[in-house]
């Protein structure tokens, strides 16, 4: 699920399966951060990093697997990478930020999954490949060929039979890979992608029997029975899979045992499907031949169609497509089934629709002429009688089924099937009509923000009530949006519900991969001085932060701070008048100015000044999405003000005002709202502005995508068609701000939320009688 994000097509956020809020609703307790270092068999206790000792009645392990580093010379410079983990993704990410080369080292399936996001990246990439060809574990020579010519034909330099011999360093630093044949590779970074091992060394010292994998029987037990393992660490039968897709039908046979209704894993069946856009590649099972086996192909060059099924005792028991997979679920289908293919022999390499009888099938006849327990989404495991139990019981759009059921919601190779799954249950084509907020309601988001106006809603439970939610306390969806409509409508008479906050929102700081915080104080429109930089330094100091940095919105931004501690660091930062910069929250962020006309030859008007002012009236807002505001004093812009969500452009005669640019993996220049001729005027609009955002806008829904949903001439009309408008909105967000504007950090060291910073050792767990009690 990494590959998507490198390639920019998704963010982390929708590759997370479970959200934290989903482990605190299901009574989880998620330690994230503090990976345990050894297993006491004897006392049936854990012991993690941190000293932390957890006692277990059953152990399960999951501790997947490690990127294999080829021994060679210069493997440890610095720019030498796997591709396992975020990370990871950051440093390619980071690396390419600067342009320049890229080598992978392996054209296997992660290979060349990196290989493709770094060159969409902007990197003059390379692959190197010990093999004659490419993935020639999941493809034969023919399609590895016909990849490898359309891989070259997009830029890339393909390497195949490249033996590495050393990565070259520069100061400490990746430069260059050399080949044993004396070729050599620029490389501003290098990404090692030549196979994962078992990830064993936790089991292996804690005495578990392990042989390549941790080893498990039917019931994914190991050798101590109060322990069992899933997933890439085990090795069941004698075999170790290092795809997601035999996770699922281990977790199933576990689950079985669990409820004493054990049904046995029988090993799996994988696919492959290679997640680079426009490149349609299928592989499943054994195409390695062998006695008795059977090949019948098909190639079509104008096409670009290479097809390869292999059948045995007339069963087929492997397939490789390319150019056209369409019919990849169907061979799958049958692979796994082992049924009898001597009756379609003949027509079986023209796919599903000629073995069916001849007549040409839609795609949506393909997938309802799958079998209910056919596999859609490999990622997640979801059969398609699941996805259409999904929709029968509600899921009516694609963003449904993938919050309900999780199909289509990791890679994205599967859209197509639940689409026209959606299109089958619901008996002709989707309607694309407004999504509903949740599966906990039939409403949409319109639909809810009119009625709580119109009912006089005041409370999230009397919401849940008379708009009949169908859970009794909704979900991590739409607890968060429901807060946020009420607080819009009702300011100073809805108490703000903290519970149905992100947890980030309910702690005012940033939660990191290790479980500590980070503080970023707010600097009115990137200013500072010497007592607050004497008091975040002090602050640095005293509680050990390991790094400040200088963020993108001209802040400093403190990390390493433990949750017990956040109340002192503040209390500290308020001592010296400084207040949160909601870094972690869905308000304004930062106001980004350039020196304007105060200092530079070329500004025309005090865009520092302005900033200030415009920070100072907004920031405590609470919006449905992150907003970020910056005032560039001359059209060079140098607060890159068209890529924000609200922009100001001074020129000679006045201010340009722009709207919902967008920095992040979508970038998106900003439309030019209007232009105004003093500073007072920007406010009143920038006021208005944020007001007909906060007043219609979908709850996590940017700007950038606001405005692109109901178009600029909708915005406009809101703000200019009526004379009066820009000073109707302007007004109810200023009355709103006067409950905003407090700091909520002085709050909490006044005591507020305590037992929210409480530290971890200082909660004591229930014990199974208090707990029943």
């Amino acid at each position: 699920m990494l590959s998507p994000v490198l390639a920019g097509e998704k963010a982390f956020e929708d590759i997370v399966i479970n959200s934290d809020d989903w482990y605190t609703d299901n009574a989880i307790t998620l330690v994230s951060g503090d990976p345990v270092v050894s297993i006491d068999r004897a006392t049936q206790t854990v012991v993690a990093k941190s000293g932390r000792v957890e006692p277990y009645d059953r152990l399960l392990i999951a501790t997947g697997s490690d990127p294999f580093i080829i021994p060679v010379p210069g493997k440890d410079l610095a720019g030498v990478v796997t591709f396992r983990d975020l990370d990871d993704v950051d440093k390619m990410l980071t690396a390419a930020e600067k342009g320049g080369s890229a080598v992978v080292i392996g054209g296997g399936l992660l290979g060349l999954e990196a290989a493709h996001g770094l060159s969409l990246r902007g990197m003059k990439v390379t692959v190197v490949h010990l093999m004659p060809t490419l993935m020639e574990r999941q493809l034969d020579e023919a399609a590895g060929y016909l990849l490898k010519t359309e891989l070259e034909r997009r830029g890339q330099t393909i390497v195949t039979g490249g033996d590495t011999a050393e990565i070259v360093g520069r100061d400490g630093q990746v430069s260059a890979v050399r080949l044993k044949d004396g070729r050599t590779f620029d490389a501003d970074i290098v990404v090692m992608a030549v196979g994962i091992r078992p990830g064993t060394t936790l089991a292996k010292s804690a005495g578990i029997e392990v042989e390549r994998g941790i080893v498990v029987d039917d019931h994914m037990v190991t050798s101590d029975p109060a322990i069992m393992a899933v997933g890439e660490c085990v090795q069941h039968r004698g075999a170790c899979y290092g795809l997601v897709a035999p996770l699922w039908d281990m977790c199933r046979a576990l689950a079985d045992a669990a409820c004493q209704q054990p049904s046995g894993y029988e090993g799996s069946v994988t696919s492959t499907k290679l997640k680079v856009s426009g490149i349609d590649l299928f592989s499943a099972g054994d195409f390695s031949g062998g006695d008795g086996a059977e090949d019948i192909v098909m190639r079509d060059a104008a096409r670009g169609v290479y097809k390869r099924v292999v059948v045995k005792d007339n069963r087929l028991v492997g397939a490789v497509l390319y150019g056209d997979t369409a019919d990849g679920n169907w061979y799958f289908d049958l692979l796994k089934k082992g049924e009898d293919i001597s009756d379609i022999r003949e027509a079986l390499i023209f796919g599903q629709a000629f073995a069916s009888g001849g007549a040409l099938l839609d795609p949506n006849a393909a997938v309802a002429a799958l079998s209910d327990d056919a596999e859609i989404c490999g990622c997640n495991g979801v059969s398609k009688g699941k996805v259409i139990e999904t929709i029968n019981a509600g899921a009516c759009s694609l963003d449904a089924v993938r919050s309900t059921c999780k199909a289509s919601a990791s890679c994205g190779s599967c859209t197509g099937l639940v689409e026209s799954l959606l299109a089958l249950t619901l008996g002709g084509e989707v309607q694309s009509g407004p999504k509903t907020m949740c599966k906990c309601t039939s409403f949409s988001h319109d639909d809810v923000r009119r009625l709580i106006g119109e009912k006089s809603l005041r409370s999230i439970p009397q919401a849940m009530q008379e708009l009949h939610w169908t859970t009794p306390d909704g979900c991590s969806s739409c607890r968060p949006a429901l807060n946020y409509y009420l607080l819009c409508a009702w300011p100073g008479e809805y108490e703000d519900d903290q519970k149905s906050r992100f947890v980030n929102e309910r702690l005012h700081a940033n939660i990191q991969k290790d479980g500590t915080y980070s503080v970023v104080p707010r600097m009115w429109g990137g200013l500072t001085n010497p007592r607050e930089l004497r008091a975040i330094a002090d602050v640095v100091e005293k509680f050990n932060a390991p790094m400040v940095k200088v963020t993108g919105g001209q802040r400093l931004d403190i990390f390493g701070i433990k949750k017990e501690d956040l109340p002192a660091v503040w209390a500290d930062l308020n001592a010296a008048g400084m207040v949160s910069g909601h870094a972690y929250g869905k308000s304004l962020r930062t106001v980004k100015t350039c020196v304007g006309s105060e200092w530079c030859r070329f500004g025309t008007q005090d865009s520092t000044g302005l900033g200030v002012k415009l920070e100072r009236m907004t920031w405590g807002s609470w919006m449905p999405h992150k907003f970020k505001i910056a005032v560039s004093g001359c059209p060079r812009n140098c607060a890159e003000a068209t890529i924000k969500d609200f922009g100001v452009v001074c020129v000679d005669s006045g201010y340009e005002l722009h709207v919902g640019g967008n920095g992040g993996i979508k970038v998106r220049a900003t439309d030019l709202l209007c232009k105004v001729a003093t500073e007072a005027e920007v406010m009143d609009v920038c006021a208005a502005f944020i007001q007909l955002y906060r007043e219609q806008a979908h709850y996590l829904e940017r700007t950038a995508p606001w405005i692109e949903r109901v178009g600029l001439d909708h915005v406009k009309a809101g703000l200019f068609d009526d004379a009066d408008s820009v000073k109707r909105l302007a007004a109810r967000f200023r009355y709103s701000q006067t409950f905003c504007q407090d700091d909520p950090w002085a709050e909490r060291v006044a005591g507020k939320d305590a037992d929210l910073h409480q530290h971890l050792a200082e909660v004591r767990p229930l014990s199974i009688t208090e707990y029943a009690q």
